[in-house]
């Protein structure tokens, strides 16, 4: 796709971070079966939910509009999943992998952060008020899924390794 206007750019940032999330939701069962700690395998649990909700108000975004998202592979979101299952593949069950796992997500939040900013950025911008709103809920949700992997980390994890 040939970027020339912001339109363009919103439509291609649109599109990247779609696949972004349809990748994420293949990835979260994987980190989710790969957690030994039950809060965080529920919070992977949650965040496919709700990553499923994000891909739904993606989807009403678009019918809802005359924007047509490109069929493209968010080549961001493959390489922090390869990352992911690197370190399942390569790291013992515990502590030290939920650590690890903790990690990975939160680089994915923080990519979906400032994707997501950059679009509600964009479409307002645009004048896409309604299309600005549904991401800012998404940017919201990424935020607080952000907090909580902290959470987790601070509360759960860190203090098992600590032990």
């Amino acid at each position: 796709m040939t970027v020339k206007t912001l339109k363009d750019l919103f439509i291609h940032s649109l599109s990247d971070v779609y696949s972004a999330e349809k990748q994420l939701t293949r990835a979260l069962p994987r980190l989710a079966r790969a957690a030994t700690l039950p809060e965080l395998r529920q919070a992977f649990e949650q965040h496919l939910e709700e990553t499923q909700g994000q891909i739904e108000r993606i989807d009403r975004l678009v019918e809802g509009s005359e924007l047509r998202l490109k069929r493209i592979k968010c080549v961001a979101m493959e390489g922090l999943v390869e990352e992911g299952r690197e370190e399942i593949d390569a790291i013992e069950k515990g502590a030290v992998l939920d650590a690890a796992l903790i990690g990975a997500a939160q680089k994915v939040e923080h990519y979906e952060i400032a994707a997501y900013g950059t679009l509600c950025a964009l479409a307002r911008q645009l004048g896409l008020d309604d299309a600005a709103r549904l991401l800012d809920e998404t940017l919201q949700e990424e935020k607080a899924t952000d907090e909580k992997l902290s959470a987790l980390a601070l509360q759960k994890v860190n203090e098992k390794l600590a032990a």
